[in-house]
């Protein structure tokens, strides 16, 4: 198969990316391929709402830049802030044209939300479910466009390079180049490749390499694994964000988030002995960012012996509430807690990947004709630490950008037509799926109980053993046997999981989401880990 635009991923970075190149060159074909269906997506699990400086007469881009770079903790790239947070309200407007309805107040202007880490109202919001409306809003207008296939249930299984044509490789190779991908029909158990001219990246997060995570089950990393078995440049993997409220349900995975909006309007954190404890951690308490939230719970845990807190909602207006969070009041309703009469138990869960593929300021990676956005590219925002609700806003910004700069090559571009075809000769089905499915498990302990919230170098230590035997038993296996999406997956989730074990093992300080004991001072150096 063969395309000119090829977008691995559906959510809002990979939609937002291909809607735009279809209406801008309508005698081009665009392809999107996803691993399941087509609004399965971490952009569909986004509660809180879209950051911008919308009034400008209480709010000013300086407010939003400052605010960007606290939480980043001194390793955001400035001038990728400034982009972002001024080009960030024009996309916000688009989407609005293209259909998404954000809440407005009784006067009809759009009801801002507050967040942590923020100093002004400026989170648009679709009750508590504004991701999925943005999905749905975009999905509408691409299925009227007629140069855009997307095809489900397709796993890629690799990039291909000049590593395929029989062309040694190496991270020191300077012109590595994208032709397509080998991706394997879910359907058919067939392995084909696809090649393109253009293929952007915009396959999600990581967060099944933890035991608990907000994360759907497809967020295991693969454009991530991917770009690295690629010798493509990765960095700052070790800035894994743990959301501070998921709701604490036992074996329950993935968890159900609570929205920081919540906090917003006014939800206190307490422990088990009811007390406020967020004034003891930050001045800003329970809206101080993430990483600070996150860790103050954490070290209440220990130091109670809990395996959760509480969220205290009882004094806020019920009307309001509900009007404002229905699908939160309806889950907690679900399991017996009215959130307006009970306490919620809530505890960390991991959320967001804050590096992933490097990138330069119009989504360019370090492979030619390969483009990365969303949550699997680090464009240099987040820093140390994202602040909340900027992901969605990173996520059409960059879309856009690289939207510009493909757009403007894709006439200069061949199709390479000697990608030899996937080699599965001498391999055989897997005769025991839980050798996949034990060392998946294996891996998420290993993550969670050693590369978690706090760290120590013995963890990371540690780890990093576990993870070179269970590489090496997957490697075997995969070399033994036929290709399976499963298969595909814990191999990807392996090469995350030491990608940010090297990361945190690199870094000798703590900064921002990566907090270790025996490195609690921050260095006067500051470098974004790039492996």
């Amino acid at each position: 198969m063969e395309t000119d635009f090829l977008v691995i991923g559906s959510g809002i970075a990979g939609l937002t990316y291909a809607l735009k190149i279809a209406e801008q060159h309508p005698d081009k074909k665009i392809t999107i391929i996803t691993k399941t269906d087509a609004d399965e997506t971490n952009t569909k699990y986004a509660q809180g709402g879209i950051a911008g400086v919308w009034d400008e007469q209480k709010d000013s881009y300086e407010k939003h830049i400052e605010d960007t770079l606290i939480a980043g903790d001194g390793l955001c790239n400035e001038a990728i802030v400034e982009i972002v947070v001024k080009e960030g309200p024009e996309r916000i407007r688009e989407i609005i044209e293209y259909g998404a309805d954000f809440d407005k107040d009784e006067k009809g202007e759009y009801s801002l939300g507050k967040e942590g880490g923020h100093s002004e109202n400026r989170i648009l919001h679709h009750k508590d479910i504004t991701g999925k409306e943005m999905e749905r809003a975009l999905l509408d207008r691409l299925n009227a466009l007629e140069n855009i296939e997307l095809i489900n249930h397709c796993f890629v299984v690799d990039i291909i390079t000049q590593h395929h044509l029989g062309f040694l490789v190496t991270k020191s190779t300077l012109d590595i180049t994208c032709y397509g991908v080998y991706v394997l029909n879910k359907q058919t158990n067939q392995i084909a490749k696809i090649l393109s001219k253009i293929t952007v990246l915009a396959s999600g997060g990581c967060g099944q390499a933890y035991r608990t995570t907000t994360n759907p089950k497809i967020a295991t990393g693969d454009g991530i694994a991917m770009v690295y078995r690629a010798k493509g440049k990765i960095e700052n993997m070790e800035f894994i964000q743990f959301h501070p409220t998921a709701l604490y349900e036992p074996g329950v995975s993935p968890s159900f988030l609570i929205t920081e909006a919540v906090r917003g309007d006014g939800g206190i954190l307490r422990n088990k002995s009811g007390e406020a404890f967020m004034e003891r951690y930050d001045e800003r308490r329970d809206l101080a960012p993430r990483d600070i939230v996150a860790r103050a719970i954490d070290n209440e845990m220990k130091r109670t012996g809990t395996e959760h807190v509480y969220l205290d909602c009882k004094h806020m207006d019920r009307e309001k509430f509900i009007h404002h969070f229905p699908n939160i009041y309806e889950k907690c309703l679900s399991i017996g807690i009215d959130a307006l009469k009970h306490l919620i138990p809530v505890a960390p869960a991991a959320h967001y990947s804050c590096g992933g593929v490097k990138t330069d300021e119009w989504g360019r990676t370090s492979i030619t004709n390969l483009y990365a956005c969303g949550e699997c590219a680090s464009t240099g925002l987040h820093g140390a630490n994202r602040l909340a609700s900027n992901s969605l806003l990173e996520a059409m910004v960059f879309a856009h950008r690289s939207f510009l700069d493909s757009s403007s090559k894709i006439n200069d571009i061949q199709i390479e037509h000697k990608i030899p075809d996937w080699k599965a000769t001498g391999t055989s089905d897997p005769r025991e799926m839980i050798l996949i499915t034990q060392s998946q498990k294996e891996l998420t302990q290993v993550m969670s109980d050693y590369v978690g919230i706090v760290r120590t170098d013995v963890r990371l230590e540690r780890a990093m053993k576990r993870l070179d035997l269970l590489f090496t038993e997957t490697e075997e296996l995969y070399r033994s046997t036929k290709v399976s999406p499963q298969l595909s997956e814990l191999r990807n989730l392996i090469t995350v999981g030491y990608l940010i074990v090297k990361g945190a093992q690199f870094r000798k300080e703590s900064r921002g989401l990566h907090y270790n004991t025996d490195h609690q001072q921050k260095s006067e150096l500051l470098q974004n880990i790039i492996l």
